[in-house]
């Protein structure tokens, strides 16, 4: 896969980048990623990943573009309210890379949907705001055998983690059911830019995962806790028990 000139000046600094460099960037250019959820961890994830050079993007979301979203999706203008969160995503990710081919899916992921949406990407991030739709997202990468980045954030802190890989835990090791006392940014309140400190790690987390650079998230958990300044690292290890992949892989 060759590059034109143009795109070796735009990735330049990916290709002088020692664990990166032309085969490196060769495998970006030929990887398909899906987005579950353009909003706050899907617009700065998207915005990485189309600048970065990933080959094909899909965006999945049925939501428009509203006022409240611009406190920390930042791919999305004032102009863009109203808007289908997919399209004017697609457009401002091009006007970023012409190079990206940029897919959407207007709908929500469901059970029912979920196979045919994922299957044609080679890596999932999850960006949504709910556990159903997590653990849905999670069964179908289980079920394709695709690699999983799932971020969240509420209020100060934020989580990322990889799923969905041979021999390691899946979002439900982690997460077995849903919590009830699960609190939503909408009710509790998120501080803007840490969406944009997780998506960006969700991001930087697809791309090592496409380019095989080791060590990933895989087998652990990245806490951020943004009032604090502080970050840590848990270990997780795959549930024997685990109600989506037990007996898997």
């Amino acid at each position: 896969m060759s590059f034109s000139d143009e795109e070796v000046e735009r990735y330049a600094r990916h290709l002088v980048l020692r664990e990166i460099g032309g085969p490196g960037q060769q495998k970006l250019k030929s990887a398909s990623v899906l987005i579950v959820g353009v909003g706050g961890l899907g617009a700065p994830a998207s915005l990485y990943l189309a600048a970065a050079g990933i080959g094909r993007l899909g965006l999945a979301d049925p939501d428009h573009v509203s006022l409240s979203n611009l406190q920390r999706q930042i791919i999305y203008a004032t102009s863009d309210m109203e808007t289908p969160k997919v399209k004017a995503a697609a457009a401002h990710l091009a006007s970023l890379n012409p190079h990206v081919v940029i897919e959407t899916h207007a709908e929500p992921v469901t059970g029912q949907n979920a196979g045919r949406i994922l299957a044609p990407y080679d890596l999932v991030l999850d960006g949504t705001d709910d556990f159903a739709a997590r653990f849905i997202v999670n069964e179908a990468c289980l079920a394709l055998g695709k690699p999983l980045v799932s971020g969240a954030i509420g209020r100060w802190t934020g989580q990322v983690g990889a799923f969905c890989q041979p021999n390691g835990p899946c979002y439900r090791c982690l997460t077995p059911e849903i919590p009830p006392d699960a609190e939503t940014c909408q009710r509790v309140g998120v501080m803007g830019a840490l969406a944009g400190v997780i998506g960006s790690m969700m991001a930087l987390e697809a791309i090592k995962l496409v380019t095989g650079l080791k060590p990933d998230l895989t087998g652990r958990l990245l806490i951020y806790d943004a009032l604090g300044a502080e970050a840590r690292t848990v270990r997780l290890h795959k549930d024997p028990a685990c109600p989506a992949c037990a007996g898997a892989h």
